[in-house]
């Protein structure tokens, strides 16, 4: 797939940097200067019932039907212009790489657990060294989706997980099938759409805390397969509240972008990164037959190629161009009944702003979007930790899910607003008061 996780090794081999790039980060205090004035506003209730007006502010593009809901939550982030950092944020593809090969890197002990599904394949679930005995068992849960070939070493999973965990959730990375160096045990990758193993991931994390609140956050791919996910289960989502970041959402569009000047880099560096991990894995496709084409796959040159010999003649798919057609996540937000946060960048390379489903966004009264006009892929670099610290929209997402977290907890202790607050029903959406 096109909307793959920048790998920044892989890059490495396709980039290289002149000296004088890495200096322009000693600028670290410079800010791009954006004024205050038309700023949009939009009246809502707050929490005590009094009315309050919500500034968004025009450098922003924030619009969804969850928006009267949810808005008052980002306050604090949306009435401030999207400043990005000098030089660095004034290029997409500068940004893109900068964030994959300079954002730190917080350090953090994990133990992994290894889930069998019932296919008889594997993924790695890796959770906080420790917080299984510091953290009362009805801490929220906070279940991470990195994008393609990502895991729990990249440094936005990191930047998330750090944030939320000051904050006393507990936090797992869900790595997929030979991600992250998750185990692959039959011959089956996963693709943009195939949401069993995360059906599978969120069942397991239940089951281990009954009592907690689950909330997810999904990057890139990772974003495409939760909001497929949350489509598909709509009214029987058991998650509490999700975000999506750098979704690619339209993959036809995506894919056709992918192919486009500067971004064959990217596409290369992912293939790249598809095809170490194909190979050491390769002795499972071993006389294989059928549709698979091998040695495609163990020479691709781009992600297309990849997905052609092997992704969509594992799930079933005609073609490459079956396979992207019904894998959007555009065409699940419809029916989408969990609270969802979309934060996408207009100057995306990999995940087009023309491919965000605008309308159905506006008309699903549980979703908001952001749309900021710089970012890259996976990058933000701006805000106060800019350059080198978390993305932009990190402190957007905890705000979003505090928010859904506060609210639900008071809503759950009071059986009277828990009853006039239903999430959705079988016939339509009923959006929920939180």
């Amino acid at each position: 797939m096109s909307m793959a996780r920048l790998d920044a090794h892989s890059l490495f081999r396709f980039l290289h940097f002149p000296s004088a790039f890495t200096t322009i980060t000693t600028h670290r205090y410079l800010r791009l200067h954006v004024t205050q004035s038309d700023v949009s506003s939009s009246t809502q209730i707050s929490e005590n019932g009094a009315p309050q007006t919500v500034q968004v502010h025009p450098s922003l593009e924030v619009i969804g039907g969850g928006r009267d809901k949810y808005l008052s939550a980002l306050k604090k982030n949306l009435e401030h212009p999207y400043n990005p950092f000098p030089i660095i944020g004034s290029n997409r593809h500068v940004e893109t790489i900068f964030a994959a090969f300079y954002r730190s890197l917080p350090d953090v002990k994990f133990w992994r657990e290894c889930l069998r599904t019932k296919d008889d394949g594997a993924v790695a679930l890796d959770w906080v060294a420790g917080d299984h005995r510091k953290l009362p068992p009805l801490s929220p849960v906070l279940i991470l989706l990195p994008g393609l070939t990502g895991g729990s070493d990249d440094t936005y999973v990191r930047h998330m997980l750090i944030r939320a965990r000051k904050l006393g959730w507990r936090v797992v990375v869900f790595n997929s099938r030979g991600c992250g160096n998750s185990p692959v045990t039959t011959p089956q990758f996963y693709s943009a759409s195939f949401t069993g193993d995360l059906t599978e991931v969120i069942a397991h994390v239940s089951g281990r805390y009954p009592e907690a609140k689950l909330y997810a956050v999904g990057w890139s791919l990772g974003a495409n397969i939760l909001v497929c996910y949350l489509g598909q289960e709509s009214h029987k989502c058991t998650l509490s509240g999700a975000v999506s970041l750098c979704n690619p959402f339209n993959l036809p569009i995506a894919d056709e972008d992918f192919h486009k000047g500067f971004n064959n880099i990217y596409d290369k560096a992912l293939a790249s990164s598809l095809r170490r991990i194909f190979k050491k894995h390769a002795a499972l496709f071993e006389d294989i037959g059928g549709e698979y084409n091998i040695p495609m796959v163990a020479y691709a040159k781009t992600v297309r190629e990849f997905d052609e010999g092997l992704t969509r003649v594992s799930f079933g798919f005609k073609s490459a161009d079956d396979y992207y057609f019904h894998s959007s996540s555009a065409d699940s937000i419809k029916d989408v009944c969990t609270p969802l946060l979309c934060i996408q960048a207009a100057n995306d390379p990999i995940a087009p702003a023309r491919g965000i489903p605008r309308k159905d966004i506006e008309e699903n009264q549980n979703c908001l979007l952001i749309v900021t006009p710089n970012g890259g892929h996976l990058g933000w670099v701006a805000g106060n930790e800019a350059p080198f610290g978390a993305p932009w929209t990190d402190p957007c997402v905890i705000d979003f899910l505090q928010h859904l977290d506060r609210r639900l907890s008071e809503t759950s202790s009071s059986p009277s607003q828990l009853n006039e607050a239903p999430m959705c029903t079988e016939g339509g959406l009923v959006a929920a008061e939180v």
